[in-house]
C-alpha cells in the first residue's frame, strides 16, 4: 500500500472534522508541532478534537474508519488492565496499513483549558474563536525542559540507584536474571536516566528536552557519556550483567558528581565506595557460598 503524504493526510484530518459540526476546533501537538524535531517519516499526527460532547462520538465508534484502513487500533480510556492517563477526554490510538498514525483525542469544550497547558500545541481549526486558544503562545517544548533538582531529589535518586545496586547483586548470585533485568531497566536505569537528564539540563541551563526515555541523548549527551549509556543494555549473560552494573555505577557517580558540583550538592561519595566494594565482593562468591563472608 502506496503511504498517504503529510498534505494527504492533514487534508483528511481538516475536512473531516469541517464537516463535522459536533468538532468545534482542532488541535495539533506532538513532534509535528515542534519546530526544533527533524521531520522524518514516523512522526505521527498528534491531533486534538475539541467537541460538544464525547458521548455521540462513543456511542458508534465507526465514525473514525473514514481515516483509513487500520492495522491495529487502542483506546486507553476503554482499557482496563493499563489505567488511563487522561481524565475527562477520551483517545483514538491508530495505527493504519500505509504506515501512517493518527493519535486523536477527544476533548469536550468546557475541559479544554485542562488540556493547554501542554506548550506544543498548535491550532489548526477554530469554527467559535474559543477564548481559551485566544491568546495561545507559539508552539514550543517549554513544557518538556528539564526542572533542575531540588537537594531532597537529588538526595533520592542517588539512594535509588545505589540502594537498588545492592539487590541487583544478590539477584545476579542467586541466578534470577529474569528479576535482575526487570529491577536494572526499571529501577537502576530509571534512576540513571534521571540523572543524566539533570546533567544535560545543567550543561544547557536547564532550557533543554532531552525527550522521552532520553530520545534526544544522541545530541544532547557527550559521546563519550552516551556510549557508556549503550553499553550497559547487555545480554542475559551473568559477566555482562555485571559489566553493565559496573559501567552504569561509574556513569551515574560522573553525572551525579557534575549535577551536584552545579547545584551546590553533595554526592554520597563513602557509600559509592562502600557499595561498590560489596558488589566486587559478591562477584566473587562462589556459588555455593553459605555466607557472605565481608
Amino acid at each position: 500500500m502506496t503511504s498517504r503524504s503529510e498534505y494527504q493526510m492533514m487534508q483528511l484530518i481538516m475536512d473531516t472534522a469541517t464537516a463535522d459540526p459536533r468538532i468545534r476546533a482542532v488541535l495539533l501537538n506532538g513532534s509535528r508541532a515542534n519546530p526544533r524535531v527533524a521531520p522524518d517519516i514516523f512522526r505521527d499526527y498528534d491531533i486534538i478534537c475539541v467537541v460538544t460532547a464525547l458521548a455521540p462520538f462513543l456511542a458508534d465508534h465507526s465514525w473514525i474508519d473514514v481515516f483509513g484502513e487500520r492495522m491495529i487500533l487502542q483506546m486507553p480510556e476503554a482499557m482496563e488492565l493499563y489505567p488511563p492517563e487522561l481524565d475527562g477526554a477520551f483517545s483514538y490510538l491508530m495505527q493504519f496499513m500505509d504506515g501512517n498514525r493518527i493519535d486523536l483525542t477527544l476533548v469536550p469544550a468546557d475541559r479544554l483549558e485542562d488540556f493547554l497547558e501542554d506548550s506544543l500545541c498548535k491550532v489548526l481549526l477554530d469554527k467559535d474563536h474559543l477564548p481559551a486558544l485566544a491568546d495561545l503562545a507559539p508552539s514550543g517544548d517549554s513544557s518538556y525542559h528539564v526542572n533542575p533538582p531540588a537537594a531532597q531529589e537529588f538526595s533520592d535518586c542517588c539512594n535509588e540507584f545505589l540502594y537498588t545496586a545492592t539487590g541487583l547483586a544478590k539477584g545476579i548470585w542467586r541466578k534470577q536474571t529474569v528479576l535482575v533485568k526487570q529491577l536494572f531497566y526499571t529501577v537502576t536505569q530509571g534512576a540513571l536516566i534521571q540523572m543524566l537528564d539533570w546533567h544535560i539540563g545543567c550543561r544547557h541551563n536547564f532550557a533543554v528536552n532531552t525527550g522521552k526515555y532520553g530520545k534526544f541523548y544522541p545530541q544532547l549527551l557527550e559521546p563519550e557519556l552516551y556510549a557508556a549509556l549503550l553499553s550497559t543494555y547487555r545480554t542475559a549473560e551473568t559477566s555482562e550483567t555485571w559489566e553493565a552494573l559496573f559501567t552504569a555505577m561509574d556513569l551515574f557517580r560522573k553525572a551525579a558528581q557534575a549535577v551536584a558540583g552545579h547545584s551546590g550538592f553533595t554526592y554520597p561519595e563513602e557509600e559509592h565506595r562502600k557499595i561498590t566494594a560489596y558488589l566486587k565482593h559478591v562477584q566473587q562468591l562462589p556459588e555455593d557460598a553459605k555466607q557472605i563472608y565481608l
